[in-house]
């Protein structure tokens, strides 16, 4: 029988993780040719969301728990839980139930036709209409500036073969961007497209930082068209200063007594200019921020406890 690895990452979700883990449960009833389980990785969550889940892996040896020492953000806490999967395919499935589980159903089907990845992309979102549209901006965005093709409003949920997980494994990356990463590996891939239900349970723990974070990522571990950019506008502001200051001279030599060219394009030059430089070396600083991490090489979380796996 094939092993499906159900991958969870989770923090403060106690109001989710065991109806989530209900529903998985009778996926899998469906589907008696398969074993599976369910790792939830712990981002040190304050509720009681570990309580919760220690209960249900006393009672249910599927369920695996990872407890991390600390929250090592949204991005690198997942990815470890994925690599440590043992599973023929595994799942990325989040646990705010935004994600429907029956989908599985749907991935697997898919994953036994042949394709390595399976993923699920939103063609529409009951969330906040302002929030899709700004996502779907940035999907845009990042797909025109990517050197790789990238999947649209596909939040990394979806089936992954064996073989992609070796892949990850290889790469060894500390802040990885595991979007881009699925399709750099470049295995054919199935979409299947579904409607993001509203979360009904809890409030969300992304907030502009993190989406912040986890945007630039996207964009500065795919693209150096952001440098490009910068390079080529610094010589086109050159050039257009160059000539605005020849302009500046024919017209006060033309009209020496009666042409004054008065301090407003002096201060308007000075804030323009400096906006300017300011933007582009905040580019500069995710990129090399990007770089610092990488040389740094720590480990993607620190293990507090592991319940359910082998020793």
């Amino acid at each position: 029988m094939k092993l499906i690895s159900i991958v969870t990452p989770c923090y403060n979700e106690e109001d989710n993780v065991a109806e989530l883990y209900r529903q998985v449960r009778e996926v899998f009833a469906s589907l008696p040719a398969y074993r599976y389980e369910h790792i939830f990785i712990d981002n040190a969550s304050r509720d009681r969301t570990v309580a919760i889940l220690k209960e249900i892996a006393g009672q249910d040896k599927n369920v695996k728990i990872i407890v991390n020492s600390r929250n090592f953000g949204h991005i690198r806490s997942p990815y470890h839980a994925l690599l440590q999967a043992e599973g023929d395919a595994v799942i990325l499935l989040v646990a705010d139930l935004q994600d429907p589980p029956p989908m599985i159903r749907d991935f697997i089907a898919k994953w036994e036709e042949g394709y390595k990845v399976v993923l699920g992309v939103k063609s529409n979102s009951e969330e906040t209409p302002a929030m899709f549209l700004i996502r779907r901006m940035y999907y845009n965005l990042i797909s025109r500036l990517s050197e790789i093709e990238l999947t649209k409003n596909n939040t990394g949920f979806g089936l992954y073969d064996r073989r992609v997980m070796e892949a990850l494994r290889e790469i060894n990356d500390p802040y990885p961007y595991f979007r881009g990463i699925v399709s750099e590996i470049g295995f054919e891939k199935a979409v299947i497209e579904y409607v993001q239900p509203r979360r009904k349970r809890g409030i969300t723990k992304n907030n502009f930082y993190t989406l912040y974070d986890i945007a630039m990522l996207g964009i500065t571990n795919h693209s150096r068209v952001p440098l490009r950019i910068a390079t080529m506008l610094g010589f086109a502001m050159a050039a257009l200063s160059l000539l605005v200051s020849l302009g500046y001279l024919i017209a006060k030599l033309v009209f020496w007594s009666t042409f004054t060219a008065g301090m407003a394009p002096v201060v308007i030059g000075l804030f323009f200019f400096g906006s300017v430089q300011l933007f582009f070396i905040g580019i500069l600083g995710e990129y090399i921020g990007l770089i610092y991490t990488q040389v740094q090489k720590r480990p993607l979380v620190i293990e507090k406890e592991r319940v359910n796996f082998d020793r």
